[in-house]
Protein backbone atom coordinates (compact mmCIF):
# COMPACT_ATOMS: atom_id res chain seq x y z
CA UNK A 1 0.00 0.00 0.00
CA UNK A 2 1.52 3.32 -1.06
CA UNK A 3 0.40 5.26 2.02
CA UNK A 4 2.31 2.72 4.09
CA UNK A 5 5.42 4.58 2.88
CA UNK A 6 4.38 7.72 4.75
CA UNK A 7 6.05 8.34 8.14
CA UNK A 8 2.75 9.03 9.91
CA UNK A 9 0.73 7.32 12.64
CA UNK A 10 -1.49 4.31 11.95
CA UNK A 11 -4.58 6.31 12.90
CA UNK A 12 -3.81 8.93 10.24
CA UNK A 13 -3.24 6.18 7.68
CA UNK A 14 -6.65 4.81 8.60
CA UNK A 15 -8.22 8.25 8.14
CA UNK A 16 -6.60 8.58 4.72
CA UNK A 17 -8.00 5.19 3.67
CA UNK A 18 -11.44 6.03 5.04
CA UNK A 19 -11.45 9.25 2.98
CA UNK A 20 -10.48 7.33 -0.16
CA UNK A 21 -6.77 8.29 -0.35
CA UNK A 22 -4.99 5.07 -1.28
CA UNK A 23 -2.13 6.42 -3.42
CA UNK A 24 0.51 9.08 -2.93
CA UNK A 25 -0.55 10.67 -6.21
CA UNK A 26 -4.11 11.09 -4.95
CA UNK A 27 -2.86 12.85 -1.81
CA UNK A 28 -0.43 15.11 -3.65
CA UNK A 29 -3.20 16.28 -6.03
CA UNK A 30 -5.34 17.71 -3.24
CA UNK A 31 -4.99 20.91 -1.20
CA UNK A 32 -4.12 21.33 2.47
CA UNK A 33 -7.56 22.71 3.32
CA UNK A 34 -9.49 19.91 1.61
CA UNK A 35 -7.22 17.21 3.06
CA UNK A 36 -7.59 18.63 6.58
CA UNK A 37 -11.38 18.66 6.25
CA UNK A 38 -11.69 15.18 4.75
CA UNK A 39 -9.49 13.35 7.27
CA UNK A 40 -10.41 15.62 10.20
CA UNK A 41 -6.97 16.88 11.22
CA UNK A 42 -5.51 20.36 11.62
CA UNK A 43 -4.23 22.21 8.56
CA UNK A 44 -0.67 22.00 9.88
CA UNK A 45 -0.96 18.21 10.14
CA UNK A 46 -2.50 18.05 6.67
CA UNK A 47 0.31 20.21 5.30
CA UNK A 48 2.88 17.84 6.81
CA UNK A 49 1.16 14.78 5.27
CA UNK A 50 0.95 16.55 1.92
CA UNK A 51 4.65 17.42 2.07
CA UNK A 52 5.61 13.82 2.84
CA UNK A 53 3.35 12.48 0.07
CA UNK A 54 4.70 14.89 -2.54
CA UNK A 55 8.32 14.22 -1.59
CA UNK A 56 7.90 10.42 -1.48
CA UNK A 57 6.00 10.42 -4.78
CA UNK A 58 8.76 12.48 -6.42
CA UNK A 59 11.45 10.09 -5.14
CA UNK A 60 9.42 7.18 -6.50
CA UNK A 61 9.24 8.78 -9.95
CA UNK A 62 12.96 9.58 -10.00
CA UNK A 63 13.87 6.00 -9.12
CA UNK A 64 12.48 4.81 -12.44
CA UNK A 65 11.05 1.67 -10.87
CA UNK A 66 8.49 -0.49 -12.65
CA UNK A 67 5.81 0.63 -10.19
CA UNK A 68 5.56 3.79 -12.30
CA UNK A 69 4.54 1.66 -15.25
CA UNK A 70 2.43 -0.99 -13.57
CA UNK A 71 -0.09 0.18 -10.98
CA UNK A 72 -0.57 -2.58 -8.43
CA UNK A 73 1.59 -4.75 -6.23
CA UNK A 74 -0.76 -4.57 -3.25
CA UNK A 75 -0.90 -7.44 -0.81
CA UNK A 76 -4.19 -9.20 -0.11
CA UNK A 77 -3.96 -7.85 3.46
CA UNK A 78 -3.77 -4.28 2.16
CA UNK A 79 -6.79 -4.91 -0.06
CA UNK A 80 -8.79 -6.32 2.86
CA UNK A 81 -8.01 -3.27 4.98
CA UNK A 82 -9.08 -0.99 2.13
CA UNK A 83 -12.40 -2.84 1.88
CA UNK A 84 -12.97 -2.40 5.61
CA UNK A 85 -12.62 1.35 5.17
CA UNK A 86 -14.64 1.42 1.95
CA UNK A 87 -17.14 4.28 1.77
CA UNK A 88 -20.83 3.58 1.17
CA UNK A 89 -23.75 5.63 -0.15
CA UNK A 90 -27.04 4.83 1.56
CA UNK A 91 -30.16 4.18 -0.53
CA UNK A 92 -32.46 5.47 2.28
CA UNK A 93 -34.04 2.01 2.43
CA UNK A 94 -32.74 0.03 5.41
CA UNK A 95 -33.72 -3.35 3.94
CA UNK A 96 -31.98 -2.57 0.66
CA UNK A 97 -28.88 -1.25 2.46
CA UNK A 98 -28.74 -4.45 4.52
CA UNK A 99 -28.40 -6.78 1.52
CA UNK A 100 -25.89 -4.34 -0.04
CA UNK A 101 -23.64 -4.45 3.00
CA UNK A 102 -24.56 -0.92 4.03
CA UNK A 103 -25.21 0.79 0.71
CA UNK A 104 -23.69 1.36 -2.72
CA UNK A 105 -19.93 0.87 -2.43
CA UNK A 106 -17.32 3.31 -3.68
CA UNK A 107 -14.46 2.02 -5.88
CA UNK A 108 -16.99 -0.29 -7.55
CA UNK A 109 -19.26 -0.20 -10.59
CA UNK A 110 -22.86 -1.18 -9.80
CA UNK A 111 -25.43 -1.91 -12.47
CA UNK A 112 -29.11 -1.49 -11.56
CA UNK A 113 -31.68 -2.67 -14.11
CA UNK A 114 -35.38 -3.31 -14.34
CA UNK A 115 -38.62 -2.75 -16.20
CA UNK A 116 -40.01 0.75 -16.87
CA UNK A 117 -41.71 2.29 -13.83
CA UNK A 118 -39.85 0.14 -11.30
CA UNK A 119 -37.95 3.14 -9.88
CA UNK A 120 -34.50 3.11 -11.51
CA UNK A 121 -34.37 6.88 -12.01
CA UNK A 122 -35.79 7.42 -8.51
CA UNK A 123 -32.93 5.38 -7.04
CA UNK A 124 -30.44 7.32 -9.16
CA UNK A 125 -31.75 10.67 -7.91
CA UNK A 126 -31.84 9.40 -4.32
CA UNK A 127 -28.17 8.40 -4.51
CA UNK A 128 -27.22 11.77 -6.04
CA UNK A 129 -28.80 13.44 -3.01
CA UNK A 130 -27.61 10.99 -0.34
CA UNK A 131 -23.95 11.16 -1.38
CA UNK A 132 -24.05 14.73 -0.04
CA UNK A 133 -25.05 13.74 3.51
CA UNK A 134 -22.35 15.27 5.76
CA UNK A 135 -19.72 13.18 7.53
CA UNK A 136 -21.32 14.03 10.90
CA UNK A 137 -24.39 12.07 9.82
CA UNK A 138 -22.49 9.09 8.48
CA UNK A 139 -22.42 10.32 4.88
CA UNK A 140 -19.62 11.18 2.47
CA UNK A 141 -20.17 14.93 2.10
CA UNK A 142 -19.51 14.52 -1.61
CA UNK A 143 -20.93 15.67 -4.93
CA UNK A 144 -22.59 13.80 -7.78
CA UNK A 145 -22.35 13.58 -11.56
CA UNK A 146 -25.64 12.66 -13.24
CA UNK A 147 -25.50 11.65 -16.91
CA UNK A 148 -28.96 11.65 -18.48
CA UNK A 149 -29.33 9.83 -21.80
CA UNK A 150 -33.13 9.50 -21.82
CA UNK A 151 -34.31 12.90 -20.59
CA UNK A 152 -35.90 11.36 -17.48
CA UNK A 153 -34.12 13.57 -14.92
CA UNK A 154 -36.66 15.77 -13.10
CA UNK A 155 -35.21 18.67 -11.13
CA UNK A 156 -38.49 19.16 -9.24
CA UNK A 157 -38.21 15.59 -8.00
CA UNK A 158 -34.60 16.19 -6.95
CA UNK A 159 -35.73 19.18 -4.89
CA UNK A 160 -38.47 17.10 -3.27
CA UNK A 161 -36.05 14.33 -2.27
CA UNK A 162 -33.46 16.89 -1.10
CA UNK A 163 -36.00 18.54 1.21
CA UNK A 164 -36.96 15.15 2.64
CA UNK A 165 -33.29 14.27 3.19
CA UNK A 166 -32.70 17.45 5.20
CA UNK A 167 -35.85 16.80 7.24
CA UNK A 168 -34.58 13.30 8.02
CA UNK A 169 -31.24 14.68 9.18
CA UNK A 170 -32.98 17.26 11.37
CA UNK A 171 -35.08 14.54 12.97
CA UNK A 172 -31.98 12.41 13.51
CA UNK A 173 -30.03 15.26 15.15
CA UNK A 174 -32.97 16.20 17.37
CA UNK A 175 -33.28 12.59 18.56
CA UNK A 176 -29.59 12.02 19.25
CA UNK A 177 -28.41 15.50 20.35
CA UNK A 178 -27.46 14.96 23.99
CA UNK A 179 -27.90 18.50 25.33
CA UNK A 180 -31.47 18.66 23.96
CA UNK A 181 -30.80 21.98 22.29
CA UNK A 182 -32.08 22.70 18.80
CA UNK A 183 -29.49 21.54 16.28
CA UNK A 184 -29.69 23.21 12.88
CA UNK A 185 -28.71 21.15 9.85
CA UNK A 186 -26.31 23.34 7.89
CA UNK A 187 -27.66 22.34 4.52
CA UNK A 188 -30.21 23.83 2.15
CA UNK A 189 -32.08 22.09 -0.66
CA UNK A 190 -30.65 24.59 -3.15
CA UNK A 191 -27.09 23.67 -2.15
CA UNK A 192 -27.88 20.00 -2.77
CA UNK A 193 -29.02 20.87 -6.29
CA UNK A 194 -25.86 22.91 -6.82
CA UNK A 195 -23.74 19.86 -5.98
CA UNK A 196 -25.25 17.67 -8.70
CA UNK A 197 -23.42 18.14 -12.01
CA UNK A 198 -25.95 17.30 -14.72
CA UNK A 199 -24.99 16.26 -18.25
CA UNK A 200 -27.59 15.61 -20.97
CA UNK A 201 -26.26 13.46 -23.81
CA UNK A 202 -28.26 12.87 -27.00
CA UNK A 203 -26.14 10.33 -28.92
CA UNK A 204 -23.66 7.55 -28.28
CA UNK A 205 -20.83 9.74 -29.64
CA UNK A 206 -21.65 12.43 -27.06
CA UNK A 207 -21.77 9.74 -24.38
CA UNK A 208 -18.34 8.38 -25.30
CA UNK A 209 -16.87 11.90 -25.44
CA UNK A 210 -18.29 12.75 -22.01
CA UNK A 211 -16.99 9.55 -20.41
CA UNK A 212 -13.52 10.35 -21.77
CA UNK A 213 -13.79 13.89 -20.34
CA UNK A 214 -14.77 12.74 -16.84
CA UNK A 215 -11.18 12.08 -15.75
CA UNK A 216 -10.28 15.76 -16.24
CA UNK A 217 -13.59 16.97 -14.78
CA UNK A 218 -13.26 14.91 -11.59
CA UNK A 219 -9.63 15.98 -11.17
CA UNK A 220 -10.92 19.57 -11.09
CA UNK A 221 -13.87 18.67 -8.82
CA UNK A 222 -12.28 16.40 -6.23
CA UNK A 223 -15.40 16.12 -4.05
CA UNK A 224 -17.28 14.02 -6.63
CA UNK A 225 -18.10 10.70 -4.96
CA UNK A 226 -20.63 9.17 -7.35
CA UNK A 227 -21.33 8.98 -11.09
CA UNK A 228 -24.83 7.97 -12.18
CA UNK A 229 -25.64 7.22 -15.81
CA UNK A 230 -29.34 6.89 -16.68
CA UNK A 231 -29.36 4.79 -18.72
CA UNK A 232 -26.07 3.41 -19.93
CA UNK A 233 -27.57 1.44 -22.84
CA UNK A 234 -30.15 3.82 -24.33
CA UNK A 235 -28.13 5.20 -27.25
CA UNK A 236 -26.45 1.87 -27.95
CA UNK A 237 -29.79 0.24 -28.73
CA UNK A 238 -30.83 2.80 -31.33
CA UNK A 239 -30.00 2.09 -35.01
CA UNK A 240 -26.62 0.49 -34.32
CA UNK A 241 -25.80 -1.66 -37.37
CA UNK A 242 -22.10 -2.30 -36.70
CA UNK A 243 -22.32 -4.69 -33.74
CA UNK A 244 -18.54 -5.18 -33.58
CA UNK A 245 -18.09 -1.43 -33.18
CA UNK A 246 -20.81 -1.34 -30.52
CA UNK A 247 -19.14 -4.13 -28.55
CA UNK A 248 -15.76 -2.37 -28.71
CA UNK A 249 -17.16 1.02 -27.66
CA UNK A 250 -19.10 -0.50 -24.77
CA UNK A 251 -16.03 -2.42 -23.63
CA UNK A 252 -13.90 0.72 -23.65
CA UNK A 253 -16.57 2.67 -21.79
CA UNK A 254 -17.00 0.03 -19.07
CA UNK A 255 -13.23 -0.13 -18.58
CA UNK A 256 -13.13 3.66 -18.25
CA UNK A 257 -15.84 3.56 -15.56
CA UNK A 258 -13.92 0.90 -13.61
CA UNK A 259 -10.75 3.02 -13.72
CA UNK A 260 -12.63 6.13 -12.59
CA UNK A 261 -14.17 4.24 -9.67
CA UNK A 262 -10.82 2.90 -8.57
CA UNK A 263 -8.61 5.94 -9.21
CA UNK A 264 -10.93 8.48 -7.61
CA UNK A 265 -12.48 6.22 -4.92
CA UNK A 266 -16.01 6.91 -6.08
CA UNK A 267 -19.10 4.87 -6.88
CA UNK A 268 -20.30 4.38 -10.44
CA UNK A 269 -23.97 3.43 -10.85
CA UNK A 270 -25.13 2.38 -14.31
CA UNK A 271 -28.91 2.19 -14.74
CA UNK A 272 -29.98 -0.27 -17.42
CA UNK A 273 -33.08 -1.13 -19.42
CA UNK A 274 -34.57 -4.56 -20.05
CA UNK A 275 -35.11 -6.53 -23.23
CA UNK A 276 -36.60 -9.90 -24.16
CA UNK A 277 -34.53 -13.05 -24.63
CA UNK A 278 -35.65 -16.37 -26.09
CA UNK A 279 -34.86 -19.05 -23.50
CA UNK A 280 -36.02 -22.67 -23.70
CA UNK A 281 -38.90 -21.98 -26.06
CA UNK A 282 -40.22 -18.83 -24.34
CA UNK A 283 -39.41 -15.13 -24.19
CA UNK A 284 -38.14 -13.81 -20.86
CA UNK A 285 -37.09 -10.38 -19.64
CA UNK A 286 -33.37 -9.78 -19.21
CA UNK A 287 -31.13 -6.73 -18.86
CA UNK A 288 -30.12 -5.09 -22.13
CA UNK A 289 -26.87 -5.80 -24.00
CA UNK A 290 -26.71 -9.49 -23.11
CA UNK A 291 -24.70 -11.69 -20.77
CA UNK A 292 -21.30 -10.37 -21.89
CA UNK A 293 -22.21 -6.87 -20.66
CA UNK A 294 -22.65 -8.25 -17.11
CA UNK A 295 -18.85 -8.44 -16.85
CA UNK A 296 -18.66 -4.64 -17.13
CA UNK A 297 -19.77 -4.14 -13.53
CA UNK A 298 -18.75 -5.29 -10.07
CA UNK A 299 -22.28 -5.71 -8.77
CA UNK A 300 -25.52 -6.28 -10.67
CA UNK A 301 -28.89 -5.53 -9.07
CA UNK A 302 -32.17 -6.45 -10.76
CA UNK A 303 -35.35 -4.58 -9.82
CA UNK A 304 -38.65 -6.39 -10.29
CA UNK A 305 -42.28 -6.53 -9.20
CA UNK A 306 -43.38 -9.16 -6.68
CA UNK A 307 -47.13 -8.68 -6.64
CA UNK A 308 -47.66 -5.04 -5.74
CA UNK A 309 -44.25 -4.68 -4.11
CA UNK A 310 -41.01 -3.54 -5.66
CA UNK A 311 -38.04 -5.78 -4.93
CA UNK A 312 -34.30 -5.55 -5.54
CA UNK A 313 -32.32 -8.74 -6.16
CA UNK A 314 -28.52 -9.07 -6.05
CA UNK A 315 -27.89 -11.05 -9.20
CA UNK A 316 -24.09 -10.80 -9.26
CA UNK A 317 -21.46 -9.71 -6.76
CA UNK A 318 -18.02 -10.97 -5.71
CA UNK A 319 -18.63 -10.06 -2.06
CA UNK A 320 -22.41 -9.98 -1.47
CA UNK A 321 -24.75 -12.95 -1.07
CA UNK A 322 -27.62 -13.39 -3.51
CA UNK A 323 -30.59 -11.91 -1.69
CA UNK A 324 -33.74 -9.90 -2.26
CA UNK A 325 -35.26 -7.00 -0.35
CA UNK A 326 -38.43 -4.92 -0.80
CA UNK A 327 -38.35 -1.16 -1.25
CA UNK A 328 -40.87 1.62 -1.87
CA UNK A 329 -40.89 4.72 -4.05
CA UNK A 330 -42.61 7.43 -1.99
CA UNK A 331 -43.07 11.18 -2.22
CA UNK A 332 -39.98 11.47 0.01
CA UNK A 333 -37.88 9.15 -2.15
CA UNK A 334 -36.73 5.56 -1.70
CA UNK A 335 -37.89 4.08 1.60
CA UNK A 336 -38.71 0.80 3.35
CA UNK A 337 -41.95 -0.99 2.51
CA UNK A 338 -44.61 -0.46 5.16
CA UNK A 339 -45.78 -4.06 5.01
CA UNK A 340 -42.48 -5.67 5.96
CA UNK A 341 -39.04 -4.80 7.30
CA UNK A 342 -37.31 -8.14 6.81
CA UNK A 343 -35.07 -8.93 3.87
CA UNK A 344 -36.04 -12.14 2.13
CA UNK A 345 -34.84 -14.25 -0.74
CA UNK A 346 -37.26 -14.77 -3.59
CA UNK A 347 -36.64 -16.95 -6.61
CA UNK A 348 -36.38 -14.95 -9.82
CA UNK A 349 -38.83 -15.85 -12.56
Amino acid sequence: MEIGMLPISASKRGKLLAAGYTTLNAISRTSTTILAREIEVSESEASEILKFATKTSALDRSSGSNTNIIDGGQTAWDMLNEERYSSLVTTSCVDLDNILGGGISCKEVTEIGGVPGIGKTQIGIQLAVNVQIPLDYGGLGGKAIYIDTEGSFMVERVLQIAEACIEDMSEYSHHFHKDNQAYVVKMHPNSILENIFYFRVCSYTEQIALVNYLDKFITEHKDVKIIIIDSVTFHFRQDFDDMALRTRLLGEMSLKFMKLARNFSLAVVMLNQVTTKHIEGSFQLTLALGDSWSHSCTNRIILYWNGDERHAYIDKSPSLKSASAPYSVTSRGIRNCNSTSNSKRIKMV
